[in-house]
This record gives C-alpha cells, structure tokens and sequence, in this order.
C-alpha cells in the first residue's frame, strides 16, 4: 500500500493550520505617514498617557524624551537601568541613561511589559526601535497601507 500523498495532505494541512493560527494572531495597527518617509505609531505608557512614536526599525534602542520620563516616574512605570553610548544619525556620541518601562500599550491592544527606552534631552521626538519591536516579533512593516502588525502582543485590561 502507498500512502506518500496522505502523508503530504496531512503535512500540507498542518501546515496551513499553524499559518492560519500564526495570522490570527498577529494583531495590526494602523501607522500614520508624516513628511516624506517618516511613520508614526500611537501608544500609552501607564503615566504619560497617549504618545506617538516614530517607527525606527534601525533603532536599537526605543527612545523617550525627559519630559516623557517625569511623568513615567512620578506614575512608578520607569525603572534606571544604566546607561549607553549612542551614535546619533549625525555620527556624534552620547552618554544616554537608559530606563525600563514597564507598561507600554502600541495601539489600543498591544501590551508589551518591560521594554528598555533610551532617554534623550527635553522634549525630542520618541522613537519605538528594536528593543520594543523585538519583544513583539514577528512583526510586518508595511508602507501600503501604513501599517505595523505585531504578534506577541500582551492583552489590554480595562
């Protein structure tokens, strides 16, 4: 008896199955196109309330501004970790401290706890780079439409 394409139907439809969970799973948020090329995301950080990101897939680091920062200690939502060198887009070097947040919501669904930011001076424009992106990857983003699908998302709680 030959039994090879029942084997191949039953790897064909686990395989779709697992494709069809992974998708459910992905959760997307619409991204918001500014300037020429630039993409920006809304989040809440327990404390600052409701921010935009700058989308920044070469970034290491997520970043928030100082004044960001207050708001996240005075809410006990930022924890020092240390600090780092960074290297700005101009090639210039700067000591950074480097903080852990513990609550940051992307979108209105997607939780993501204990996310490192860098801390730039005053009021600079924040960036959500890798050290977020990791935590929910896989993730896709896509520039038609302006969108960024996460997986591993954390749920909301009221």
């Amino acid at each position: 008896m030959y039994c090879a394409p029942l084997r191949w139907l039953f790897t064909l439809t686990a395989c779709a199955l697992v494709s069809a969970a992974a998708a459910e799973s992905q959760l997307t948020i619409p991204m918001n196109q500014k300037q020429l090329a630039t993409y920006y995301i809304e989040a809440n950080m327990h404390g600052s309330g409701r921010v935009e990101f700058m989308v920044d897939t070469g970034a290491g680091y997520t970043t928030i501004n100082e004044n960001t920062l207050l708001l996240l200690q005075q809410a006990n939502n930022a924890d020092y970790v240390g600090e780092l060198t960074g290297v700005m887009a101009d090639g210039s070097e700067h000591r950074l401290p480097v903080y852990r947040i513990k609550h940051l919501v992307l979108g209105k669904n997607c939780v993501l706890s204990n996310v490192e930011a860098a801390v730039f001076p005053t009021n600079t424009r924040m960036l959500l780079g890798l050290s977020a992106l990791r935590k929910a990857s896989p993730f896709v983003f896509s520039t038609n439409p302006p969108s960024l699908s996460l997986s591993n998302c954390g749920a909301a709680t009221s």
